[in-house]
């Protein structure tokens, strides 16, 4: 990795949320830096924390929180299930299947599966769905032990886990070793042409190791003797790709929306390093921004809470160095988070209903990926006059009917 194109500083795991008890002691932080490759223009975190650092036991992160993210896994699988033409005799495994969001429509269907999830507390919630769950992490020496009991796959799933792994490479030869001669692969992750396109620089933390575009990936499957055969652009997650694998060798033709993606990527600059060597500046200017309009309000005597214990938002207050002299509290739906404290700036993460109480002036969007849904949750703080904030891409402040400026 030749080139910095983002650095945050230092911050504490984004999901590494504090119980009280905990706010005393020494809180660890790691370097928050990306570098990027200008041969094959994969951008990298400078240096992580062992994975077992990051997806602990009581990892906070379930994903049956999100209505709209519960409803996107549910159309998922019944497109592929028909598409695939999946059927009892079929075999199917997620890796990262957290708390069974997604295998639960294929136990559904009566199509057997396997959950690979290395941290207990979502692998608990998924269990008690009736999803078999092996607790580890995925790569080539965990998929040659499921191959060589028979266990390959029709098709293997992993929605946001590619850019959380720390040998991508590994990871994808176990994707190769763990599929069927005819089998599919379809990996979800956030697209780097829309980060940098729309200023997401929120969404670089420690448990993304990987920022990946489409020529990126395309190659690092060859290498590991895969194709991709098609993708998707998809909303999620501020836009994100699908992408569709199979072995290299594999006859399906490949669909003419992966050239399409690749022409686009090279339109929007993702070839020229001057396309991310003008970033930090973009990611300053939001900070500067926020910074600007928090201490205005606490000077005009306003109260801000945010909305959202999210990652995102983590990176965000951390950066920015917020704490809760500037924001309030946290709210979120997240049994899991409530009663917790954010990592770094120790706001505390409370039930919704302490917005009713409160009535705030203003409530911050922090996952500004579902901002839409959370603005018709809370449509109440219209009653007082309440209004919502987004810092990311840039600083807007709305109404419940929508955005102004």
């Amino acid at each position: 990795m030749q080139h910095v194109f983002l650095d945050l500083g230092f911050a504490p795991p984004s999901n590494a949320y504090l119980r009280a008890e905990k706010l005393r002691e020494p809180e660890l932080y790691f370097p928050l830096k990306l570098y990027l490759c200008d041969h094959c223009w994969l951008v990298q975190t400078e240096d992580f924390p062992r994975s077992d650092e990051l997806f602990t036991k009581d990892y906070a992160y379930f994903s049956s929180v999100s209505q709209s993210w519960l409803e996107h896994a549910a159309n998922y699988s019944k497109m592929i299930q028909k598409r695939l033409e999946l059927d009892p005799s079929s075999f199917v495994i997620e890796i990262a299947s957290n708390d069974g969001y997604l295998l639960k429509n294929f136990v559904s269907n009566g199509i057997p599966c396997l959950g690979i999830e290395p941290t207990d507390s979502t692998a608990d919630a998924a269990e008690q769905l009736g999803i078999p769950v092996l607790r580890r992490f995925f790569g080539a020496n965990m998929a040659e032990e499921l191959a060589s009991d028979r266990k390959q796959a029709d098709l293997i799933i992993g929605n946001n886990v590619y850019a959380h792994v720390p040998d991508i490479n590994d990871f994808t030869k176990g994707l190769k070793r763990a599929l069927k001669p005819s089998g599919a692969i379809t990996l979800e992750f956030p697209h780097l042409m829309r980060l940098i396109e729309q200023n997401q620089f929120d969404t670089v933390y420690h448990e993304h190791f990987s920022y990946l575009s489409l020529y990126t990936v395309t190659h690092i499957f060859e290498q590991a003797g895969l194709r991709v055969y098609d993708v998707e652009e998809l909303p999620t997650h501020g836009g994100s790709l699908r992408v569709y694998g199979c072995h290299t060798d594999d006859a399906r033709p490949g669909a003419s929306r992966v050239e399409a993606v690749l022409e686009e990527e090279e339109k929007r600059g993702l070839h020229q390093l001057a396309t991310y060597l003008e970033f930090q500046s973009r990611a300053n200017k939001v900070k500067d921004d926020l910074l600007a309009f928090l201490v205005e309000q606490k000077r005009l005597g306003k109260t801000v809470t945010a909305y959202g214990a999210a990652a995102k938002g983590n990176t965000l207050l951390n950066y920015c160095g917020v704490k809760k002299d500037l924001i309030g509290f946290v709210v979120d739906a997240s049994p899991h988070k409530q009663g917790k404290y954010m990592p770094g700036s120790h706001i505390p993460v409370l039930h919704e209903s302490e917005i009713k109480k409160a009535k705030p002036d203003f409530v911050i969007i922090l996952p500004w990926n579902i901002k839409d849904e959370i603005i018709e949750q809370l449509s109440y703080i219209q009653d007082w006059g309440g209004k919502f904030v987004v810092a990311v891409p840039k600083l807007k402040t709305a109404n419940y009917r929508g955005f102004t400026k």
